[in-house]
């Protein structure tokens, strides 16, 4: 065989070589490509229900418990009435001068409370005072031996009652209680309580919530067509006891258009829910029962957005990290072919210059040897630098996670103090039977959940621009609001602050909760700032310029240094040894989300927040 009839044989058997490794790479790609997307989905779908199934028990439970203080102020109303010298003389002797020394009393008392209507009913049922005496749709004279809080409470003392009013037409929960003994009630005192304003505040947060009652019909919704439907038919029986009832009107007790997909646990399920002026979409559905009540709480959180967008960020991060494996891959691939065709190239070449370079073998071996091993070389090096890319992936994702998790709890710090410095006050109050002072004690505790659940999501808008509703602040009852957060961490050291604020109608536009962080974070940096000086102190002044609102947070501390203030907006800048540098970044981004600014001047002499903010019709 001479040496022209060895080089094509080489050449095809290249060729086969060359083809058939990336044919199976391809395939080989391709299956591994979808079965790791497929397989990354499936992971990423669970891991997302699961974090909106505890986002939505932490909201559901907050709802529960703001729905639990509302309904505890208007419950006390009664039971006192019940026992007021004026009503038990009226009830008895129901002259001229009882009834409207009784009604004036009721009109007095229902504008300081949440109670819509406060009225009296005789053991007749027939309603002889009530606090919309004076009003053209007064219930005086009016007939409620029908409702079942009348017949009720004189049958057991107390009733409470969800219906729509017969008169007004507005739906309430009627609270009502027996005046007299068991044996010979002489009348009702009722108290009838709406919920607007938490309906308002429902719709606001764009989170369809609702409450039913024992039979499943919705009796406060944030969705005002869902009032009055049904989560299922309702048997004939009841559907027929509540048509004599009059509980809802003429509500045709519709069933809501919902439909139950699967239970996750005990209170959360998947459902498709129908929304007005919306085509169908996935909910995760809370649902808690509401304490001291038949009623449950249903709480949903739109599942779509955020499973495709985790699903995208799984599946985008996967192919991140499979597509450089696949292209290492097809690197050695290439490499194997170009040494195997470097192979059969020497191969072809060594038997054309065999008889003449028979010497030259030797050389040839070795160096097909070297080649050898430096391919395994290379092999060995890139597989550690993958194993050095991962650890470093996983300590960046830890510290990122430490990052957030110590920036939530600088964030909440002051709410969570004030907190316990309000439930310390309550246990005093109640020990020295102070129940009215208590329970105020209790009602701003409430409102301080609300309150962390605002910063919470500001820390969010971090990475999510997000905003509450904008309404008229007062910036004087805000200032004095953020005082009142920091007292409990600055005890005794608050003397250093000077407010003035003697200028009136001072109403920004914004979020009281939001600028009252704003205030918190400026006014805590100051009193910080000035700790180590003698004289330190913190001068925080509010005035109005044509449609402005400034705010002037000013200190004679030290400054801040140059290094600092060139990036004093970026997160996780900051020059405290414990700080992270999120306040001054969200306290920016709140102002900003409002058409303010907030910007600094700073010396050696001292540091001035300013603040800007958009004047509010009034």
């Amino acid at each position: 065989m001479d040496s022209g009839q060895l080089y094509p044989l080489g050449a095809k058997v290249s060729v086969r070589q060359t083809h058939r490794p990336w044919f199976i790479f391809a395939v080989v790609a391709i299956l591994l490509s979808t079965v790791t997307l497929m397989t990354v989905r499936t992971i990423a779908v669970d891991a997302t229900m699961q974090d909106l199934e505890q986002q939505s028990r932490i909201d559901a439970g907050l709802k529960v418990a703001f729905l639990k203080a509302v309904l505890e102020r208007p419950r006390a109303l009664p039971l006192i009435l019940a026992r007021d010298r004026d009503v038990t003389d009226t009830l008895t002797a129901p002259t001229q001068e009882h009834l409207d020394a009784l009604n004036r009393k009721l009109q007095d008392l229902v504008e300081g409370t949440n109670a819509s209507v406060i009225y009296v009913i005789d053991r007749r049922g027939v309603a002889i005072a009530s606090s919309n005496w004076r009003e053209p749709s007064s219930f005086v004279g009016v007939d409620y031996s029908f409702r079942q809080y009348f017949s009720r409470a004189m049958a057991e003392g107390k009733a409470e009652h969800f219906a729509l009013g017969s008169i007004s037409l507005r739906p309430g929960l009627y609270i009502s209680q027996r005046v007299g003994p068991p044996d010979n009630p002489i009348g009702v005192v009722v108290a009838k309580a709406e919920f607007d304003q938490l309906e308002r505040d429902w719709r606001d947060a764009q989170r369809p919530t609702y409450v039913t009652d024992a039979h499943g019909v919705v009796l406060i919704t944030s969705i005002e067509s869902w009032r009055f439907m049904v989560e299922a038919p309702l048997s004939p029986p009841v559907q027929a006891e509540i048509r004599s009832s009059l509980q809802f009107g003429d509500a045709p007790l519709l069933p809501l258009p919902i439909t139950r997909e699967r239970q996750l646990s005990g209170d959360a399920a998947t459902i498709d829910a129908l929304l007005p002026g919306a085509s169908v979409a996935g909910f995760v559905e809370m649902s808690l029962p509401v304490p001291s009540t038949p009623w449950s709480l249903r709480y949903l959180l739109p599942v779509q957005p955020q499973l495709d967008n985790s699903v995208g960020q799984a599946q985008v991060l996967s192919m991140a990290i499979l597509l450089p494996l696949l292209g290492l891959a097809a690197l050695v691939i290439w490499r194997r072919q170009t040494s195997l065709r470097h192979i059969a190239a020497e191969q072809a070449a060594r038997i054309e210059l065999e008889r003449r370079v028979l010497e030259r073998t030797t050389d040839l071996s070795r160096a097909r040897d070297r080649l050898e091993a430096e391919i395994a070389d290379h092999r060995a090096t890139e597989n550690r630098l993958q194993g050095v890319q991962e650890e470093l992936v996983q300590a960046n994702r830890l510290a990122i996670l430490g990052q957030v998790a110590a920036g939530v709890a600088h964030e909440i710090n002051q709410p969570v103090a004030t907190i316990r410095a309000y439930a310390d006050n309550a246990i005093t109050y109640l020990d020295r039977q102070r129940e009215d002072a208590a329970r105020d004690n209790l009602t701003e505790i409430a409102g301080l959940t609300e309150r962390i659940g605002s910063i919470t999501e500001d820390l969010k808008a971090l990475a999510r621009r997000g905003r509450s509703a904008a309404e008229p602040v007062d910036m004087r009852e805000a200032i004095a609001g953020a005082l009142v957060l920091l007292k409990s961490r600055f005890s005794g050291r608050l003397d250093r602050v000077e407010i003035r604020a003697e200028e009136q109608d001072l109403y920004a536009i914004g979020n009281r909760l939001r600028l009252e962080q704003v205030l918190i974070n400026l006014i805590q940096n100051a009193l910080e700032a000035v700790e180590p000086v003698a004289d330190g102190a913190v001068v925080v002044s509010a005035g109005r310029d044509a449609d402005r609102i400034h705010i002037r947070i000013e200190d004679n501390g030290g400054g801040i240094a140059p290094a600092i203030q060139e990036q004093l907006f970026s997160p996780f800048n900051s020059s405290k040894e414990k700080g992270l540098g999120l306040g001054l970044v969200i306290a920016k981004d709140i102002v900003t989300d409002y058409g303010g600014k907030l910007s600094v001047e700073t010396s050696s002499q001292g540091t001035i927040f300013l603040i800007d903010l958009k004047q509010a019709d009034r």
